[in-house]
C-alpha cells in the first residue's frame, strides 16, 4: 500500500486542475486516469466539437464569399471529413501535451481506479491510500431505453466519422444535439432533430431557443418537437428508421446516421457503493463543500451531477482547493451558427420565483460591427431586477455570443447595477455595444 497526501481520480478539467493545485503546493499527489489526460472535454467533447465548428464556419463562409465581393473557383464547397478529423486530432494532441505539463509535479497512474475502502483505491492490482481523495470521474453519453438504441452512434463516435453522412437524425435538442446539427448541416448533411420537450435547449431562455431554431430552420435543419422516440430499426441499405410519438401521433423518420444526444450520466468508480458512498441517479451526493458522506472524500465535476460544464468542473476544483470562486454564476454557451450563450436567470425562472424584473432587447441587425461581419441575425436580452437595478440574467443568440456573455457574467458576479455598464465606455464599432443597447431604458 502506497500512501499519498492526496489522490485524484480522473484527469479531466476538474481532476487535473485539483491535482495541479495540490502538487504545486508541495503535496504528494497521485492522479489516476484510465484514458488520456484531459478527460471528455479535451478528448471527446468541448475541444473536438469546437474544431468541427470552425470547419463548419469556414464552409459557410466559403459558400457566402460572393456576398463579400470575393470570387471563388466555380463548384460546390465540399467537406473532406478525414482532413477535418485529422485537424481535430492534431489540436487535441497538442493540448494533451499541455495538460501533461500542468500536472508535471504529480504522480500520474494510468488505469482504472476501484475503491477498496473509504480512503483506499486499487489500480491494476496496486493499492494506494490518502487522507484526502478527490473523485473527478466525469460523465459518459446517456442513451434511451428503446428498441434498437444500439443502431445509433454517440457523440464520441461522430467525432471520428470518416465521411459526411448524407442524412443525420439527432435524438435530442440539447446543447450537444444542437452543436452537431449546426456542424453537419454546414458540412452538407440533411439534418433532422427530434426533441422530447416543447422547445430546443430547454435550459435556455425561450426567446433565445426559438431564435436559434428559426435560424437553423432557415439553413435547412428540420425539427420535430414534443416527440418521444419509441424505436430505431434498420431500413433499406444503410438507412435507419426512427419511430416516435409526436403530440400523440405516430411519425417515422429515415436517416443514414442516427445520433443519440440525450444527455450524459455520471461515471462512478467501481466499489464506491460497496464502500458506503451515497450515490443518487445524478451522481455522488455532496454537501455545499462538495464533500461526500465520507469525510475527506470529495466529488467534483460531472460525477456529482450539479452542473455538467467543463468550466464549472474547473471552478469546483479550485473551490475544494481553498480558492475564492463564485460558484453561483456559471455562464453557458452553445457553439452553433449563430452561437447562443446565457448567464443568470431566465425570464421564465424570474416569473416562477415571483421576481419583479424589467427586460431589454437589442438586435444584431442594428449593430455596425455585426452588419460589417455579415452576421446580423441575433439578439441580446438582459433581465434587470426592478427593485435593485442589478442585472440578474443575460441571454444572447448571435455571433460571438460565448465571448460576449463574459461581461454580463462579471456584472452579475460582482453585483454591478445596469447603470455601471451603461456608464462604461465601450469601443465602437464592437459587438459588446449590444449589451449596453439592451440595457438602455431598462435600468
Amino acid at each position: 500500500m502506497t500512501a499519498f497526501d492526496c489522490i485524484v481520480i480522473g484527469g479531466g478539467p476538474a481532476g487535473y486542475e485539483a491535482a495541479a493545485i495540490a502538487a504545486n503546493r508541495g503535496e504528494n499527489v497521485l492522479l489516476v486516469e484510465r484514458d488520456n489526460l484531459g478527460g471528455t472535454c479535451l478528448n471527446r467533447g468541448c475541444i473536438p466539437t469546437k474544431a468541427f465548428c470552425r470547419s463548419a464556419q469556414v464552409a459557410i463562409d466559403a459558400r457566402e464569399a460572393a456576398s463579400f465581393g470575393i470570387k471563388l473557383p466555380a463548384g460546390e464547397v465540399s467537406a473532406d471529413m478525414e482532413a477535418i478529423v485529422a485537424r481535430k486530432n492534431s489540436i487535441v494532441g497538442q493540448l494533451r501535451e499541455g495538460v501533461a505539463m500542468v500536472v508535471g509535479n504529480a504522480t500520474v497512474e494510468r488505469g482504472e481506479a476501484r475503491f477498496t475502502g473509504a480512503h483506499e483505491i486499487e489500480v491494476d492490482g496496486r493499492r494506494f491510500t490518502a487522507p484526502r481523495i478527490i473523485v473527478a470521474t466525469g460523465s459518459e453519453p446517456a442513451t434511451l431505453a428503446v428498441s434498437g438504441a444500439d443502431l445509433a452512434v454517440d457523440s464520441t463516435a461522430l467525432l471520428d466519422i470518416n465521411s459526411v453522412p448524407a442524412s443525420l437524425l439527432i435524438i435530442g435538442g440539447g446543447v450537444i444535439g444542437m452543436e452537431f446539427a449546426s456542424i453537419f448541416n454546414a458540412l452538407g448533411s440533411e439534418v433532422t432533430v427530434v426533441e422530447f420537450c416543447k422547445e430546443i435547449l430547454p435550459q435556455f431562455d425561450r426567446d433565445i431557443a426559438k431564435r436559434l431554431r428559426t435560424a437553423l430552420q432557415k439553413r435547412g435543419v428540420k425539427f420535430s418537437l414534443s416527440s418521444q422516440v419509441t424505436s430505431i430499426t434498420p431500413a433499406q441499405g444503410v438507412m435507419k428508421q426512427v419511430s416516435a410519438l409526436a403530440k400523440g401521433k405516430e411519425v417515422e423518420f429515415e436517416a443514414e446516421t442516427v445520433l443519440m444526444a440525450v444527455g450524459r450520466r455520471p461515471v462512478i468508480p467501481a466499489g464506491a457503493a460497496e464502500c458506503g458512498f451515497e450515490i443518487s441517479r445524478r451522481g455522488f451526493v455532496v454537501d455545499p463543500r462538495f464533500e461526500t458522506n465520507i469525510p475527506g472524500v470529495f466529488a467534483i465535476g460531472d460525477c456529482n451531477g450539479i452542473c455538467q460544464l467543463a468550466h464549472a468542473a474547473s471552478a469546483q476544483a479550485r473551490f475544494v482547493s481553498g480558492e475564492n470562486v463564485d460558484l453561483s454564476v456559471v455562464p453557458s454557451a452553445v457553439f452553433t451558427h449563430p452561437e447562443c450563450a446565457m448567464v443568470g436567470l431566465t425570464e421564465e425562472q424570474c416569473r416562477e420565483q415571483g421576481l419583479e424584473v424589467k427586460t431589454g432587447k437589442a438586435f444584431f441587425r442594428t449593430n455596425g460591427k455585426a452588419l460589417a461581419m455579415g452576421e446580423s441575425d441575433g439578439m441580446v436580452k438582459t433581465i434587470v431586477s426592478a427593485e435593485t437595478g442589478l442585472i440578474v440574467g443575460c441571454h444572447i443568440c448571435g455571433p460571438h455570443a460565448a465571448d460576449l456573455i463574459a461581461e454580463a457574467a462579471l456584472a452579475i458576479s460582482a453585483h454591478l447595477p445596469a447603470e455601471a455598464l451603461l456608464s462604461t465606455i465601450h469601443a465602437h464599432p464592437t459587438l459588446p455595444e449590444l449589451l449596453c443597447a439592451s440595457l438602455e431604458g431598462v435600468s
